[in-house]
């Protein structure tokens, strides 16, 4: 195990400055920085197979073909799947569950549960499906202090449900789901479940055989990997009979001016010229996450945010979304101060001390409106971030509510 100054020096970016300060990089749960191990493997790709994978039969094409298919390997059995087949390239997490709305066999009158709090990527797909297919959507709201209700979640599954589709882990507040009991009880009821893992996977290590869960959706921006890069993992059995969300090149094996034969799993879904420098760039990311470890990830990510919940108690009219205790919120420190611009709060500690952090609705939309929340702050953190970066954080916060 690397210690945290030669973590650091594998990301390029966190020794750039701005008017002479240092970045410091709050900002993770948006897209994570690269280290150059990921950057290396996508330069790989391009500098010395630039060819199309599958395809052509010399010897450029069947290195691609090769290095995808063992990019795919390392990517099932990180995730702990059944097999590689299960593994479908995407661009993202989007991607993968607008797949999933577009390819099962829905009908009017089906119901799809989700929670109150989801990503827009978990929340639109449903909402269109409801518009076109007649499939109901039902929410299921969260406890006071944000947390999943699961007594509200029984009471929602003892109706017929098609599909439950919940984040795994909140972007608003860092929350992660009881998500082995949610599956256990909506398979117990008929139920499919998807989970939204953009949030989960480069923080927590996700064993596909015990949670048992349908599909799963991810995106490699957020765990070190390439922009434009996801995986869409389903079960096997159900791969084989969902109908193609996207079809084109490479998705059959032969066609007729009337008719195409479809390839199976996981080729069907992925149509067109696949992102194979960003495919070597996940599983050379995934390699780096496995290096570090999750142990060492999480007891960072939860010294950081105990640092910050404990220094910034005192500021007057600032409020925490999500439960007050550190361990239930992750990585994630999302807060707003009353009567500041949230907007304002982040240029001016971009401007003042180079932090970077998102500030907005952060795509949960629906939950901010409910509640009539302007916006707020999210801080989000990860594995290379320091206690020293902690501590101007919140020096830098205090000095922006005594000016403001």
């Amino acid at each position: 195990m690397k210690d945290i100054h030669s973590i650091r020096e594998d990301f390029p970016l966190l020794a750039t400055h701005s008017s002479n300060k240092p970045m410091v990089y709050f900002d993770t749960a948006c897209q994570s920085l690269r280290p150059r191990q990921v950057m290396d493997a996508i330069n790989h790709y391009y500098l010395e197979e630039s060819a199309c994978g599958g395809r052509s039969m010399h010897h450029l094409a069947s290195a691609v073909t090769r290095d995808v298919d063992l990019a795919r390997g390392i990517l099932a059995k990180h995730l702990n799947a059944n097999r590689k087949e299960e593994i479908i390239f995407t661009r993202n997490t989007t991607e993968g569950i607008n797949l999933v709305a577009n390819s099962l066999d829905f009908k009017a009158g089906d119901v799809v549960l989700i929670s109150d709090k989801e990503h827009n990527s978990n929340l639109l797909p449903w909402q269109r499906l409801a518009q076109k297919s007649g499939v109901i959507v039902k929410i299921v709201p969260s406890l006071p202090d944000n947390t999943f209700d699961l007594t509200a979640y029984d009471q929602l599954l003892d109706e017929p449900v098609k599909l439950v589709s919940f984040y795994y882990t909140s972007n608003l507040d860092g929350v992660t789901i009881p998500a082995e009991e949610i599956i256990k009880k909506a398979h117990h009821q008929g139920a499919l479940v998807l989970l939204d893992a953009a949030q989960t996977a480069p923080h927590h290590k996700i064993n596909l055989k015990a949670l048992g869960v349908d599909f799963l959706a991810l995106s490699g921006h957020k765990m070190l990997g390439p922009s434009g890069m996801g995986i869409l993992y389903g079960k096997y059995a159900l791969l084989e009979k969902m109908e193609p969300f996207l079809v084109g090149g490479d998705t059959v094996s032969s066609t007729t001016y009337t008719t195409g034969e479809f390839l199976p799993p996981p080729a069907k879904f992925e149509a067109g010229l696949q992102d194979y420098a960003g495919i070597l760039g996940m599983g050379a990311a995934v390699k780096y996450l496995e290096s570090i470890g999750f142990d060492t990830i999480q007891k960072q990510e939860l010294l950081l945010n105990e640092h910050l919940t404990r220094e910034t108690q005192d500021i007057e009219g600032l409020h925490l979304i999500g439960p007050s205790n550190a361990r239930l919120r992750g990585a994630i420190f999302t807060f707003f101060i009353d009567k500041l611009d949230s907007h304002r709060i982040a240029l001016m500690l971009d401007q003042m001390s180079n932090i970077i952090v998102r500030s907005g609705q952060h795509c949960v939309h629906s939950w901010f409106h409910a509640r009539g929340i302007t916006s707020s702050v999210r801080a989000s953190l990860y594995f290379y971030n320091t206690l020293d970066e902690a501590d101007l954080f919140v020096t830098s916060l205090r000095k922006i509510r005594k000016v403001l």
